[in-house]
C-alpha cells in the first residue's frame, strides 16, 4: 500500500508563531499608546482647570433679593428748653388797705388809707413797666404768716403815711429792729431813703421813728432772710399838698429806690 507524503508543519507552526507575536507586540504598543494618550489628555485636562480662588473670584456676586423693608421711624431729639429765670419780685404793702381801719384819717375826711394806696399802685406800673414783678399787698395779707414765713420777695416795703398834725413835717424809713440780715436790710432803707428824698423834697425826720415802726407786723412775717423796710411818706397835716399832689413823684421816688437796691447799689 501506498503511503501519502505530509507536508512539515514546521513552517507552519513558526508562522502562525510568528504572527502571534506581532499581533501580540502591536496589542501591546497600541495598549501603550492609548496609555500614553489617555495621561497625555489626563494631564493636559489637569493643567486646563482654573485656580479655586480664581473660580470663586470669576463666579458672579448674587444678587441679593430684595425684600420689603420697614421705613425707619426717625425720632428728632427732644430739644432742651433752659428755662428763663423770672424777674425779681418786689412785694408793696398798701398800709391800712383790705380791712375796716383807714389809718390816720384829717379833720377833712382825708384818709391815709387813700394815700398809700394810690402810691402804691403808681409805684407797681413805674416797676412793672421797667421788668419787675411786683405783688400788691393788703395789710393782713393771707400771704403773710408769723408762723410759716415762706414770703419771699426780694424787696418787701410797707407803705405808710404819719398822723394829721402840723408840728413835724418829712418822711422817714426803718427796717425790723431784729433781723436775719441787717446789712441787706439797712441797704434797702438807704436806697428807698435817698431815692425818696430826691424825688419828694422831703426832709427825712428821724427823731420820729417809733419802736411800733421797727417792730412792724409785717416784717415780722415776711421770710427772715427777705430784705424789708417800712416808710412813712410824710405827715398829714404839714405835707398834705405833697401827698395829695405829687403822689405820682412819691411812687416814683419808691420804685427808683427799689431798682437803685436790686441792682446792687450801695447807696451810700
Amino acid at each position: 500500500m501506498s503511503r501519502t507524503t505530509r507536508k512539515p508543519r514546521t513552517k507552519s507552526r513558526r508562522t502562525r508563531s510568528s504572527r502571534q507575536g506581532w499581533l501580540q507586540g502591536l496589542a501591546r504598543l497600541a495598549l501603550l499608546a492609548s496609555g500614553l494618550v489617555l495621561l497625555i489628555a489626563c494631564v493636559g485636562l489637569i493643567l486646563s482647570l482654573p485656580r479655586l480662588d480664581a473660580v470663586v473670584a470669576l463666579a458672579p456676586t448674587p444678587t441679593p433679593t430684595p425684600t420689603a423693608t420697614k421705613p425707619m421711624l426717625r425720632i428728632s431729639p427732644t430739644p432742651v428748653f433752659t428755662p428763663t429765670p423770672l424777674p425779681p419780685l418786689v412785694a408793696l404793702l398798701a398800709g391800712h388797705s383790705g380791712g375796716d381801719d383807714p389809718g390816720a384819717v384829717c379833720p377833712d375826711g382825708l384818709r391815709e388809707v387813700d394815700i398809700t394806696t394810690d402810691v402804691t399802685v403808681r409805684a407797681k406800673a413805674i416797676l412793672e413797666a421797667r421788668g419787675y414783678r411786683v405783688d400788691i399787698l393788703a395789710e393782713f395779707d393771707r400771704r403773710l404768716d408769723a408762723t410759716k414765713r415762706d414770703y419771699a420777695p426780694h424787696a418787701f416795703l410797707a407803705i405808710h403815711a404819719d398822723s394829721c398834725v402840723y408840728y413835724a413835717s418829712g418822711y422817714k424809713v426803718a427796717r425790723a429792729a431784729y433781723s436775719a440780715s441787717p446789712q441787706e436790710d439797712d441797704r434797702l432803707v438807704r436806697c428807698v431813703s435817698s431815692s425818696y428824698a430826691a424825688a419828694s423834697q422831703l426832709p427825712f425826720h428821724e427823731g420820729s421813728i417809733t419802736n411800733d415802726m421797727k417792730h412792724y407786723h409785717g416784717l415780722m412775717k415776711i421770710h427772715p432772710r427777705a430784705p424789708g423796710a417800712i416808710i412813712e411818706l410824710g405827715f398829714m397835716g404839714s405835707d398834705r399838698e405833697v401827698l395829695v399832689n405829687q403822689r405820682e413823684q412819691l411812687a416814683l421816688g419808691i420804685a427808683n429806690g427799689i431798682e437803685r437796691f436790686l441792682q446792687g447799689s450801695p447807696c451810700k
